[in-house]
């Protein structure tokens, strides 16, 4: 009888073993699902972010960049979004897809009393009245990014997260969306995974909440994004842990250096030794170039991991000459060869007479403010559409054509590049600034001779491949590739930064370390 006994239980807690879900071993799993970018989406993208960039809001907020710790959510454009999972939301769960955004803080999704936003037609809506865990809020909000904003009310209800159940949850029900991202995305709403200092309404996030409510055994969650186009798997999220098998070898960690975003310092930047074909007809041959070696990032620059974001964001000095570098088609600047023709031989002269960087443009009658409109090396990174007091917008844009060029020149200096040369090779430059409307095209033919790029985060190289950086939509004929670099201009205090979003984290396994306030990279499996 007692081995009868014995035996039950034995192929009870067998048949239990294989009934758990996957977050038995601590770790919980959500597949994430990839979307391949199109040519119209891109396009789209494009304009959404260049309507972020003119409107009077965005010249509000360019303004206040760098004044508060939610400044860099205004630059957010979702519409080229690659990777999103599914969450429930209530009881029983009404099912979302959403981007994990480890860029932002809040958890929104369009409410069944949007009525007048063309977006919420096109996605799940949250009906609370179907949920019996609903609690009512009622508090209004806002939030803005850069291709648009979203406005509605908190609610609070239960959110299933994978196999988990978070409960009593802060949500925003939107009642407005007033973007083409949200029109044309593929998502329904955005999962934070930042901070809660940069919460709208200083609402828990989710993961906050995970934690509270011991949810998962270890205060960490990781990001496995699949790069390769021939598998279906978009990816994973895990939280509480790691899988080992999403990555190789060890990863290498740095501490969060300002709470909000997982902002992280970055060291030097660097180009391989690889040459284009655009730079063997400049004779300019770039073999490891140290590119911020002209001050911009002297001391490190910060960076932000951004799983909400697709390619990589960089100063629009660094952006350029990555462009020349890989033979990006950009967009001439009328300013940048005024200033190259009229003021190149003054500007050099100025420079190594031993003339302060931040004080040559204003000596020079181009700035304002007896120096730099920022700092020695802010760069403006919107054209305001309004005038400033004292200033026209021509003024402006001769300015930061000027500041730019001082930091190229800084550069040639360190080259020790002969003068005729180098102004020859800046001009050259004006025609690879970013296209103001966001991405730069690349000859597909020019992958295979294009350099590598590498980051240096704690004091060890993350190197990118041509392959890795450049994005390819279409086929055939109609097969259009894309550079995965764009300009974003943070003036200091916050900037000038870089955000590492999925073209660096699909090639390197990010964790995410809550518990110690840290941010590790390994090559991705």
């Amino acid at each position: 009888m007692g081995n009868k006994i014995l035996l039950g239980a034995f192929c009870l807690w067998a048949l239990t073993c294989l009934l758990l879900p996957a977050n038995s071993n601590g770790l919980v799993r959500i597949g994430l699902k990839k979307r391949r970018l199109d040519f119209d989406t891109i396009k789209a993208a494009r304009i959404a972010r260049q309507e972020g960039k003119s409107g009077a809001g965005a010249n509000r907020m360019v303004q206040d960049l760098g004044s508060s710790d939610a400044d860099i959510i205004p630059l957010k454009n979702y519409l080229d979004a690659q990777y999103m999972g599914e969450i429930g939301i209530g009881s029983p769960p009404q099912n979302f897809t959403v981007i994990f955004d480890t860029g932002s803080s809040n958890l929104w999704v369009p409410s069944s009393k949007c009525y007048f936003s063309i977006a919420c037609y096109f996605h799940s809506k949250y009906k609370s009245s179907l949920s019996s865990t609903y609690i009512k809020n009622g508090n209004s909000c806002e939030i803005h990014y850069g291709s648009g904003s979203i406005s509605g009310f908190l609610s609070q209800d239960n959110v299933q997260v994978g196999d988990l159940v978070v409960k009593d949850q802060v949500l925003i029900e939107v009642t407005k969306e007033g973007s083409l991202s949200f029109v044309l995305g593929k998502f329904d709403g955005i999962l934070g995974l930042g901070f809660q200092e940069i919460s709208v309404g200083n609402v828990v996030p989710v993961w906050y909440n995970i934690v509270r409510q011991d949810l998962v055994d270890d205060e960490v969650f990781s990001f496995w994004l699949n790069r390769n186009p021939e598998v279906k798997e978009g990816g994973e999220l895990v939280f509480g842990g790691v899988d080992p098998k999403h990555f190789k070898g060890k990863h290498t960690y740095v501490p969060v250096t300002k709470k909000g975003y997982w902002q992280i310092n970055m060291g030097d930047f660097l180009i391989g030794n690889h040459s284009t074909g655009s730079l063997q007809a400049l004779t300019k041959k770039l073999s490891n170039t140290l590119i911020n070696s002209s001050g911009l990032c002297k001391e490190g620059c910060a960076a932000i991991v951004d799983s909400g974001t697709s390619l990589l964001a960089g100063p629009t000095p660094i952006i350029t000459e990555i462009n020349h570098a890989i033979g990006a088609e950009g967009a001439v600047s009328a300013e940048c060869k005024e200033v190259v023709s009229q003021y190149g031989d003054l500007i050099w002269e100025l420079l190594i007479s031993g003339v302060k960087p931040s004080k040559v443009c204003a000596q020079l009658g181009l700035c304002i403010f007896n120096g730099a409109k920022y700092a020695s090396t802010g760069i403006e990174s919107v054209v305001e559409k309004e005038n400033k007091e004292g200033s026209s917008a021509g003024d402006d844009l001769l300015c930061t054509a000027c500041e730019m060029f001082v930091i190229w020149v800084q550069n040639q200096l360190r080259e020790k590049e002969t003068k005729e040369a180098a102004i020859n090779y800046l001009d050259k430059l004006c025609e690879s600034l970013p296209s103001p409307m966001g991405e730069s095209m690349i000859d597909c033919n020019s992958i295979s001779t294009l350099p590598n790029f590498s980051f240096t985060i704690g004091d060890k190289p993350f190197s990118l491949t041509p392959e890795q950086y450049v994005l390819k939509t279409g086929e055939g004929i109609a097969q259009v590739c894309i550079s995965g670099f764009v300009a974003l201009d943070v003036p200091p205090p916050r900037g000038p930064l870089w955000i590492l979003g999925d073209v660096f984290m699909g090639v390197y396994h990010t964790v995410f370390d809550y518990g110690n306030l840290e941010v590790g990279f390994a090559e991705a499996a």
